[in-house]
Parts: structure tokens; sequence; C-alpha cells
């Protein structure tokens, strides 16, 4: 079966990082969140999007209309 070599390296290096933390997620999480504050500016924040209102309303056809349509 063929492997791309940057999933195995990025598989590798994800790897190679837990196992300093012997695979556990809490400390792993930890480290994370302290290399967060240590670089707050390298963190992306996206503020809430605004809710849009449509004013486009649908118009229902009647039978009638329907039946004058088709001729």
């Amino acid at each position: 079966m063929w492997q791309d070599p940057i999933v195995a390296e990025t598989r590798a290096l994800r790897d190679e990082y837990a196992r300093q933390f012997n695979y556990n997620s809490n400390e792993i999480f930890k480290d994370l969140m302290e290399k967060q504050a240590a670089h707050p500016e390298r963190v992306v924040a996206f503020s809430p999007r605004k809710p849009t209102v449509s004013t486009v309303t649908a118009q229902q056809d009647t039978p009638a209309d329907i039946r004058a349509s088709c001729g």
C-alpha cells in the first residue's frame, strides 16, 4: 500500500510529541495551553458573525395562478 511521505512525517512528529508526555492527553493539553499563553499573538480569534436578516419573501402560487399560467 502506498504511503504519503508528508502524512508519515506528520504522524511521526505527532507520536514523538505525545511520547514526551507518556501519551497523557491532559498533559499534552496543558502544554499546548502554556504555549498558547506564552505567545498570544499567534492565536487567531474570530469574532462571532452577526446574523443577517433576509428581506426576500417567497410567493406561493395558488391553484388558480397555476391554471392561468398553463394556458
